[in-house]
């Protein structure tokens, strides 16, 4: 915490309050752009919903193998960036390959 926020007690009053307002409104801004891609993200979904109906309707192929991979991915954890299960740590704290 030393490297990222100084040293509280040294600061006064004032710079303790301007540090609140700057980051006060840095948080701000973040949560509005992570609304504003939640939005995104939700527009694109109900976008890809309606495509795969309209396949659906007309007979086509709603899966795809890519499909089928992804989802496994996505079971096996490692879509989020998670380690595959080999990889976990053990009870003894190491992780193991």
């Amino acid at each position: 915490m030393e490297d990222t926020f100084p040293d509280l007690g040294s600061l006064s009053d004032e710079e303790l309050k301007a540090m609140i307002d700057r980051l006060t409104t840095e948080e701000t801004e973040v949560s509005y752009r992570r609304r504003i891609l939640h939005g995104q993200i939700d527009i694109l979904r109900a976008e890809l919903v309606s495509r795969l109906r309209r396949k659906h309707e007309d007979g086509e192929a709603v899966i795809g193998g890519s499909d089928v991979d992804r989802l496994t991915e996505i079971l096996a954890g490692r879509a989020a960036g998670l380690r595959p299960a080999e990889q976990v740590e053990d009870g003894e704290g190491s992780a193991t390959s």
